[in-house]
């Protein structure tokens, strides 16, 4: 019998204040579990806007404690209410001064499992997170969750491949790379580098976007979230490019053995050589 995971992602657009943007990611989650969704990532800074598009410490407010603070706790009664694992990309505050862009996982009974924090922290016009993150300091974590092992990687990290291939020599089957990425130079590496990077590591990748123009700036946030097989493959086409949508795929876990078995990337690989890789 296949060992099939039910998984969700959800695009959506801001709505211009936090609460209503909580609410709707908790309708989304019941949409997600009604339509038999055992795990679901919410797409990055979920309860806010991409604040990065300008350089404004009020933005520090949307900073929470994780596990302790109050959106966390929603999520882990919700989650146990469904019998769902949630991913909840968020603004931490580890103490005043020490912020993160960080994802919780959540468990299927509601036990908080731990943390991913953001390790490559961009810093450029119109993504200036480097005013609001510090890098992550706590590697890449893989979570051994009701669904399976899962994995996070967060907008930016994508483009480093070191961390893709980590999260799979960890024991990763489902990583999910929670964005915020607009139209403009990095559209045509949306669909290029996830899917690359499901195939090179052979386990399956759920990418998230967000939808629409916020008023802090003039990214167009394009959407087109997806799930690729181990095969690099659309699991079933992406999503709208404009349109807030609740994507919900079927995902075989048995394709990761299945893959390997006939590709074997990782038994030929040959760390001893790549000492040069990790020199500065």
């Amino acid at each position: 019998m296949a060992n099939v995971v039910r998984a969700a992602i959800a695009q959506t657009e801001w709505t211009g204040d936090k609460d209503s943007m909580i609410a709707e990611h908790v309708r989304l989650a019941r949409e997600a579990s009604a339509q038999g969704a055992q795990v679901m990532c919410f797409q990055e800074l979920f309860y806010g806007p991409y604040f990065c598009q300008v350089q404004d410490a009020k933005f520090y407010e949307y900073a929470e404690s994780i596990p302790e603070g109050p959106t966390t706790s929603l999520m882990a009664d919700l989650a146990k209410e469904l019998g769902m694992v949630l991913v909840l990309p968020m603004y931490e505050e580890e103490q005043p001064g020490l912020l993160y862009n960080t994802a919780a996982v959540i468990d299927a009974d509601g036990t908080y499992l731990g943390k991913y924090r953001k390790n490559h922290i961009p810093q450029v016009k119109g993504f200036w997170e480097k005013f609001y993150f510090r890098p992550g300091n706590l590697g890449y974590p893989v979570f051994d969750t009701a669904v399976g092992k899962v994995g996070v990687y967060i907008c930016y990290d994508r483009h480093f491949p070191e961390g893709w291939r980590a999260l799979g020599l960890n024991g990763a089957q489902i990583v999910f790379n929670p964005s915020a990425t607009s139209r403009g130079l990095s559209a045509y590496l949306w669909q290029l580098e996830q899917t690359a990077a499901a195939a090179a590591n052979m386990y399956f990748v759920g990418a998230i976007n967000r939808v629409g123009v916020e008023d802090l700036g003039d990214n167009d946030f394009y959407g087109t979230s997806y799930f690729a097989n181990p095969r690099g493959q659309f699991v079933e086409g992406t999503a709208s490019d404009r349109d807030a949508e609740l994507v919900v795929r079927d995902l075989d876990l048995d394709q990761i053995a299945e893959t390997r078995n006939q590709w074997a990337f990782y038994r030929d690989r040959r760390p001893e050589t790549y000492g040069d890789l990790c020199a500065d």
